[in-house]
């Protein structure tokens, strides 16, 4: 649901109440929003974990109307740019994670944002973490999913995973970007 139509169905769901009581006003707020798909897709939150199976933090994925919004919160981490990405695999196997596999990449595309022939759907922007450890990122990712059955759904069978990286990503150098190693990980089932 965008932003600007939530307005509207607090207006409504207010005039409805203000004309008709108070018994009528989650009627008219759930008639308005029904129609919209990403009503029915249920957050889901993963803990991140780094290579000693330590949780670091975690990761929200909410459904928007068009993609998937993640929230990321994470510490323990070096000062500075962190390569980020979705993973194909729902496995977070510590030490390196390797077992989360390559990028989710269900359109056979190149790396990064900066590549003409990009970018994967799992590419996200770099975190940053400051000098105290902590880092805290929202995105949105509007060729991912969470509806099921679709073929850029994150929660595919056998699930995906988002793994943190211990360098930033340049935007454009397959497969990753020299992100460089695995750090931490996050399994979205």
């Amino acid at each position: 649901m965008k932003w600007r139509n939530i307005s509207w169905v607090w207006l409504a769901g207010g005039m409805v109440l203000a004309l008709t009581g108070c018994d009528t006003q989650p009627t008219a707020i759930l008639a308005s929003t029904a129609h919209d798909p990403s009503m029915n897709v249920q957050p889901v939150t993963s803990d991140i974990v780094n290579s000693k199976g330590k949780k670091i933090g975690t990761a929200t994925f909410t459904q928007l109307a068009k993609g998937v919004q993640i929230d990321v919160s994470a510490s323990g981490l070096k000062k500075g740019l962190h390569g980020i990405h979705i993973h194909e695999m729902g496995k977070c196997e510590a030490p390196d994670f390797k077992t989360a596999g390559g990028h989710f990449n269900p359109t056979s595309r190149e790396h990064g944002f900066n590549n003409p022939n990009g970018e994967h759907a799992g590419d996200l922007a770099n975190l940053v973490v400051g000098s105290h450890g902590k880092g805290e990122v929202q995105f949105v990712n509007t060729s991912v999913t969470l509806r099921k059955g679709e073929p850029n759904s994150l929660l595919k069978d056998g699930g995906t995973s988002l793994v943190i990286h211990t360098d930033p990503d340049d935007m454009h150098t397959n497969p990753a970007g020299n992100s460089g190693d695995r750090i931490g990980c996050a399994v979205i089932q």
